[in-house]
C-alpha cells in the first residue's frame, strides 16, 4: 500500500518528532515491529531500544527510545515515551559516564542497591552507545 502514515514521538517534555514517514520500526516488549499506512489498530507497550523511520523521502532516522507505548492506527503512530534522543543528538561521552555508573553499583554487590534501576540505567547506556558507535560507520 502507498502513502505515508503521521508519526508522533513525544516525552514528558516535548515532542520529538511529528512528520510523515514510509514506514515506522520500534522496540515492541514482545519484539520489534513495523507500522506503514493503513496497519490494522493495536497498542503495546516498549522495551528500551531503538525506534527508527523513513521519512517520506526515504531517509533512515534513529531515535534512541525507554519506556513508554505506542498506539498505531492506519493513519498515524503515536509513540509516548519516558525519554526519546534523536541519535544524533546522544551524548556519547555523558552515555559511557552512566554505563560506568551503572557497573560500579551493579559490580558493588550492596544489599541496599536498587538492582533493576541500575540495570535499567545500564541497558539504556548501552543502547545509546550503540546507537552512537552506528553513526560512526
Amino acid at each position: 500500500m502507498a502513502g505515508n502514515i503521521r508519526l508522533e514521538v513525544v516525552t514528558p517534555e516535548q515532542q520529538v518528532v511529528n512528520e510523515e514517514a514510509q514506514i515506522v520500526m520500534a522496540p515492541g516488549r514482545e519484539g520489534e515491529f513495523g507500522v506503514l499506512i493503513g496497519h490494522t489498530p493495536f497498542m503495546t507497550s516498549l522495551r528500551t531500544g531503538t525506534l527508527r523511520y523513513r521519512d517520506s523521502s526515504g531517509t533512515e532516522h534513529y531515535i534512541f527510545v525507554s519506556g513508554g507505548f505506542a498506539e498505531a492506527l492506519p493513519t498515524k503512530v503515536t509513540v509516548l515515551v519516558e525519554s526519546a534522543e534523536r541519535r544524533r543528538d546522544i551524548d556519547a561521552e555523558r552515555a559511557r559516564r552512566a554505563m560506568e555508573r551503572a557497573q560500579q553499583r551493579l559490580s558493588a554487590a550492596q544489599a541496599d542497591i536498587d538492582y533493576i534501576r541500575a540495570r535499567a540505567a545500564l541497558e539504556r547506556a548501552l543502547y545509546r552507545l550503540k546507537m552512537v558507535e552506528s553513526r560512526s560507520r
